[in-house]
């Protein structure tokens, strides 16, 4: 029987007989069978692993692979980071994904007088190549996907990656991870950028380029809607600005006369999933269904790959509580269960005590656990989207995909478009009339011409702060309840003891700082910072040269240093 002939069943039936399935058991607990996947009982309707990918991108789902269980860590210096890493990898951690701290995350040296008392507060100090041997001292980087999440210096600080993995004897080519890179959100929400709008997209745009050709299993890119939403968006206006923040990046892809379905694949999202349990699915779903029309009906991708949208997902660091601080092991296995139903690729699980500090270890373990028993007891993994079909979840799943059109539509508008986000052929004519003039300026195009223009004016943060005022005045009014605030006060728990990092922390890191400038020679380092700004005036990829600063130990202050000086710092401009 031909694909064509094929009701959905069947056709999902046939992608699911040619997938691999993991050797489990996939019955209930009492050992009833169940199905890998349900649908309607004429087989007609969306299958898992079919287009839209709505309800998954794998005929499979789970059974085939699970999630990976990816937890976010770093504190102090990077020795003490690198042993909590193999304490999760130990304990059954399936990935990494590294925390800088605040210096770092801002292109800034441990010695700068404005990362003073800051040093691996927030997470780990990166100085220079060799804090990179320590955090990965005896993890294999062939053989564990990492993510880092940082924006602003993310190129340099992934060429100094780059560098540790080549020390470590390993084919950098074959490396998988993911690096965040998202400088359209950090205007939008987070605030760590170092330079315009321009030149970040221009580095990354040589990243994207780079690793489509060097290193094609790795993510250059993960679209973060997390930040927006611990800014206080609504789950519709995460998701809208997440993926018109993704369409400007396949915008700018196409600006470099790259092949959507070659670079595609290399970006990745990262959401939040919040306490309301069926919004947080809807979202997901949603998601996937929204971004694999675009990169087919207006993008022009061809394969799965290039339409699928594969996501991280973090619980919700602004779900949390200090008071009573263990109800927060319920919230978050609330919100990773929704992640898991809306099918994550992977996940992090906050700890309990994280709105107070950094995780104690007893705390990571405990957050760890809780995917763990997801994973192994609940019988999640066994039938790919058991939400499907719900008349609740697929409304609320249409109607959040609505509102992210409506929010399109206005994104569109402020870039001087009339086109309704909906009229895909119309919106993909206009993409391949910027193709065909070669237009590598990503302003030109039409999602980015309007992410640029709300940038300017102010727009995304505006929205965000309207829906975290109205979330908050209905707190107030006691409309929305979150227990042990402003409900249920009444309590035995007692304060937490927790993770303090000392500031001999920032003495070590400095001296050491000190001690490996001096053993460098000056003039080395001079030559490969100029040659890095010389590229830096050209179409040059610049990836190459400041693999080179990297590799004679410049600094990642010495290296963003030299192009603030270069292309000067961004002012967010001053709105009442």
């Amino acid at each position: 029987m031909s694909d064509t002939t094929a009701s959905a069943r069947e056709r999902w039936e046939q992608r699911y007989a040619k997938s691999r399935v993991r050797e489990a058991d996939f019955t209930t607990v009492s050992g009833l069978e169940v199905e890998p996947a349900y649908g309607p009982a004429d087989g007609s309707g969306e299958w898992p692993g079919e287009f839209p990918f709505t309800r998954g991108l794998y005929a499979t789902g789970y059974r085939g692979r699970t999630w990976t269980i990816r937890q976010f860590a770093g504190f102090g210096n990077a020795q003490q980071t690198n042993e909590r890493y193999k304490m999760i990898l130990n304990r059954g951690g399936g990935g990494l994904s590294v925390a800088f701290d605040m210096p770092t995350l801002m292109g800034r040296d441990s010695d700068d007088p404005k990362a003073l008392g800051e040093v691996g507060h927030c997470g780990v100090a990166i100085d220079t190549a060799a804090d990179m041997d320590i955090l990965f001292g005896g993890i294999p980087l062939a053989d564990v996907t990492t993510s880092m999440t940082i924006s602003g210096p993310a190129v340099p600080v992934f060429c100094m990656m780059l560098v540790s993995a080549e020390r470590q004897g390993i084919d950098t080519g074959a490396l998988n991870g993911t690096l965040q890179t998202d400088i359209f959100k950090e205007y939008i929400a987070q605030k760590e950028w170092l330079f315009g709008p321009e030149p970040h997209l221009r580095l990354i745009g040589d990243l994207m380029e780079y690793c489509a050709e060097k290193i094609p299993a790795y993510k250059p890119l993960s679209v973060s809607g997390y930040h927006i939403r611990e800014a206080g968006s609504t789950a519709a206006q995460e998701l809208a600005f997440t993926l018109a923040d993704g369409f400007g990046y396949v915008e700018l892809g196409l600006s470099r006369g790259m092949d959507v379905d070659d670079f595609a694949p290399g970006l990745s999202f990262f959401f939040d999933s919040h306490v309301d349990f069926f919004e947080e699915i809807a979202k997901f779903r949603a998601a996937r269904r929204i971004w694999a029309t675009w990169m087919r009906d207006v993008y022009g991708a061809k394969t799965d790959k290039a339409q699928w949208l594969r996501f991280h997902t973090q619980t919700a660091g602004v779900s949390l509580t200090a008071q009573q601080p263990y109800n927060n092991v319920v919230r978050t296995g609330i919100e990773a269960l929704a992640a898991v139903l809306g099918g994550t690729n992977s996940l992090h699980t906050n700890a309990l005590d994280e709105t107070l500090a950094l995780p104690s270890e007893q705390a990571a373990e405990i957050a760890l656990r809780t995917q763990q028993v997801i994973m192994e007891e609940t019988g999640v993994v066994n039938v790919a989207d058991p939400l499907g079909g719900s008349w609740y979840v697929e409304a609320l799943t249409d109607k959040i995909e609505a509102e992210a059109y409506e929010i399109f539509d206005k994104i569109l508008s402020m870039g001087g478009s009339t086109t309704s986000a909906k009229d895909h052929a119309t919106l993909a004519e206009q993409v391949r009339e910027s193709a065909t003039h070669q237009a590598r300026t990503a302003s030109a195009w039409p999602m980015t011409k309007g992410i640029l223009r709300g940038i300017e004016d102010g727009w995304f943060m505006s929205e965000t702060a309207e829906a975290a005022f109205a979330y908050q005045v209905a707190l107030e009014k006691g409309e929305k309840r979150i227990v042990g605030v402003n409900c249920h006060k009444e309590s035995v728990t007692h304060d937490l003891e927790i993770l303090r990092v000392s500031h001999e922390v920032e003495i070590d890191q400095v001296r050491e700082l000190a001690a490996r400038k001096g053993d460098r020679d000056q003039a080395v380092i001079d030559a490969a910072i100029a040659k890095m700004l010389e590229v830096s005036r050209t179409e040059e990829n610049m990836i190459p040269a400041m693999l080179e600063a990297c590799r004679v130990e410049a600094t990642l202050g010495e290296i963003c240093d030299a192009l603030r000086a270069e292309w000067g710092e961004y002012r967010e401009p001053a709105r009442f």
